[in-house]
């Protein structure tokens, strides 16, 4: 494979997914850590992508103090975020997760609208922090310098203390047989501590991502109420997750 093609190849991995790993990306391509580490190297140089330990990050995944337009699949995720607009009401109490989708939802929330929101990222919580009828609280813990969220330990147990009446949260991997995945660990336990404490769990999730999976298992797909894509629900590309007893937005 030509160095152009496996550049484009981990391109599109990082823009679909976030994050990657090296190891995950040299699996794929059959080639060495090394040429992977040299070309994730030329892409973060030519501001493509950026350069993390261990991996590579999405640049659209970064926060500014302006708006980022460089995100994936920007025009699906607004739609996405549009789609969950409708779940929310005054007076509820919600969370939002970390992510660009997430992120989109956070920025189209009405100004008139008045409610509770509980959130572990960084940009959520900034992007929240403009709505005069919101009422924003931030789960504090270590701050992943990557993510920009709150991970470890403080993070799990103040989630096991609070219950919202709406989840709404994003994954890199998701499967109708094998569930919500993550190629991190700690970021599958802060996923099952908001599943835990919430009510109702809804998943924003692009379609390119359906039919995927990744090493750690976040939760089986029953586990979410609700799964929220840019399709419509009739779509045929949905027609594995109906067998399940989960709602299509």
């Amino acid at each position: 494979m030509l160095k152009e093609e496996r550049q484009q190849t981990i391109l599109n991995e990082v823009d679909l997914h976030n994050r990657i790993l090296l190891t995950d990306i040299a699996e794929t391509l059959d080639v060495s850590i090394d040429t992977v580490r040299r070309d994730v190297k030329e892409l973060d140089a030519d501001q493509k992508l950026r350069k993390v330990h261990g991996g590579a990050i999405s640049l659209g995944f970064t926060t500014s103090s302006t708006r980022n337009t460089n995100i994936y699949a920007l025009q699906e995720k607004t739609k996405i975020a549009q789609k969950a607009l409708s779940l929310l009401t005054d007076g509820s109490v919600i969370f939002i997760d970390g992510g660009t989708t997430c992120l989109e939802l956070a920025r189209l929330i009405p100004l008139d609208l008045e409610f509770t929101c509980f959130t572990l990222s960084l940009p959520v919580a900034m992007e929240l922090s403009s709505k005069p009828n919101v009422t924003v609280i931030f789960i504090g813990g270590e701050i992943s310098k990557d993510a920009q969220i709150s991970i470890g330990a403080n993070t799990i147990h103040n989630l096991s203390e609070i219950k919202v009446d709406y989840s709404f949260i994003g994954t890199g991997y998701v499967d109708s047989k094998y569930g919500l995945t993550e190629f991190d660990w700690d970021i599958v336990q802060l996923k099952k501590a908001v599943i835990k404490a919430a009510k109702k769990t809804v998943l924003l999730c692009i379609s390119e991502k359906l039919n995927s999976q990744h090493r750690y298992k976040t939760c089986d797909i029953n586990s979410i109420n609700t799964m929220i894509t840019e399709l419509e629900p009739e779509d045929k590309l949905l027609n594995l997750f109906r067998n399940h007893d989960i709602r299509l937005l």
